[in-house]
């Protein structure tokens, strides 16, 4: 058993402590939510529930795997014969831009999910490995690595990878802000980046032989990596105007509404409804997928009620379902949709009935209201949710009352996956 005298724990969850104060040794950064075989924490061997505190020392034999959840709900997954550590994971609930998290991966196979509080501080995040420096973009990836060779792949989002050296330092936080550094975005299918010592460029390759996830596969129990149509690249694609995504035509913007919203890349008879460049240049987002897009107009304003609680009724919609075992697509429809939002604890929930081939499944989400009027869940994957929801709430311009718009996103099952765009008002 662990001793953890004289170590103050931090709230473990979404309650956050304010962590900047405890001292490196004390900070409860996460816990232990599996072990499997050898695996390792500060020396001991990990359980589940174990706390894990800032600067342990992570490890796994030959048959270890082990998986952490960060008090922000997101995930460190080690691999068989990796070493790792956290040396730093400050979250800073008054201020969350000034949240600090580095993570280093000394040997082995790793996968980073960025918890919820990693948005917000995207230029205080740095993931190390012996040769590469790498940024997040809202970001799920997997990283191998050993002395000489780090290789990189990425699951939802994008990362901001450079080699370390004298211009890169391993000591500094956030993506290397160096010519020479590249980006790797979930879209880019079969594509790893790799870095090797002595280099700042990485190498984009094609050869899937060298992945992570053929190095050491994944465990069946491991959460699903978000993928393909689970990929909802965060706010800081804004900055970059998404050129990596906009290899397609767009039709034109209608005049601009406080909330924007719909499918933003067409597929098979599926038309585009959002020309997005058009509409990053007018309005910001809070909700971004492969397909579809939700974002509230610069000019648009959220005032938050003095009332308790809000029911809003769908508007609008568009759904589909992508089947990857024979990569087709089946537009749905949403039935018995509900929202509610909680102004007095700030969350939110919602739910609704995905109809699509005379099948109907029931999708949920519980999650917070930002003081901006952003809505957010950590994961489908968390306990109360299915589906994994990213939207804002919006003033009407030069009305009374109240507009909420979302993107969604489900792994339905092992091959199919949901995701859509609605439009609330009450």
């Amino acid at each position: 058993m662990r001793k953890l005298a004289k170590r103050a724990p931090a709230f473990f969850g979404l309650t956050f402590a304010i962590l900047s104060q405890a001292q490196p040794s004390s900070v409860e950064i996460g816990r232990v939510l599996q072990a499997v075989g050898k695996a390792f924490v500060g020396g001991q061997l990990a359980q589940k529930g174990s706390p894990v505190l800032e600067g342990d020392q992570l490890s796994t034999g030959a048959d270890g795997y082990l998986y952490i959840q960060t008090i922000d709900d997101g995930f460190l997954i080690l691999r068989p014969k990796s070493e790792a550590s956290i040396p730093l994971y400050r979250v800073d609930p008054k201020s969350p831009s000034n949240s600090k998290f580095k993570i280093e991966l000394k040997s082995g196979v790793a996968r980073s999910v960025s918890g919820s509080a990693v948005a917000p501080a995207r230029s205080n995040y740095r993931f190390n490995t012996p040769v590469a420096a790498i940024g997040v973009l809202g970001t799920d990836f997997t990283v191998s690595t050993d002395s000489e060779i780090s290789k990189i792949i990425v699951s939802s989002g994008g990362v901001i990878v450079s080699g370390i050296g004298p211009e890169c330092s391993a000591q500094t936080l956030g993506p290397c802000n160096v010519p020479s550094n590249q980006r790797l975005l979930a879209g880019q299918t079969g594509v790893a980046l790799e870095v090797k010592r002595g280099t700042m460029l990485p190498q984009t390759i094609k050869d899937t032989t060298q992945s992570p996830d053929v190095l050491a596969p994944p465990r069946a129990d491991e959460p699903v990596k978000k993928g393909g149509e689970q990929a909802l690249i965060e706010n800081s694609l804004t900055s970059q105007k998404i050129s990596l995504m906009l290899e397609t035509r767009f039709t034109t913007l209608n005049t601009p509404k406080a909330i924007v919203w719909g499918r933003w890349q067409a597929i098979a008879d599926q038309a585009v409804d959002v020309n997005l460049p058009a509409a990053m240049d007018q309005a910001k987002i809070y909700g971004l997928s492969s397909h579809f897009a939700a974002l509230r107009a610069n000019n648009a304003q959220w005032l938050m009620p003095q009332e308790t609680l809000a029911e809003f009724r769908l508007s609008d919609s568009r759904a589909q379902i992508m089947d990857s075992n024979n990569s087709s697509y089946k537009s749905a429809s949403l039935e018995n949709a509900k929202l509610q939002v909680n102004f007095a604890n700030q969350s939110f929930s919602t739910s609704f009935d995905l109809t699509s081939g005379g099948q109907k499944t029931n999708l949920y989400a519980n999650g917070l209201l930002g003081t901006n009027g952003s809505l957010s869940n950590s994961s489908q994957f968390a306990i109360g949710n299915n589906m994994f929801v990213q939207g804002v709430l919006a003033n009407p311009i030069g009305q009374a009352g109240q507009l909420a718009g979302y993107v969604f996103q489900s792994r339905l099952d092992a091959s199919r996956i949901a995701s859509g765009a609605t439009l609330w008002a009450r």
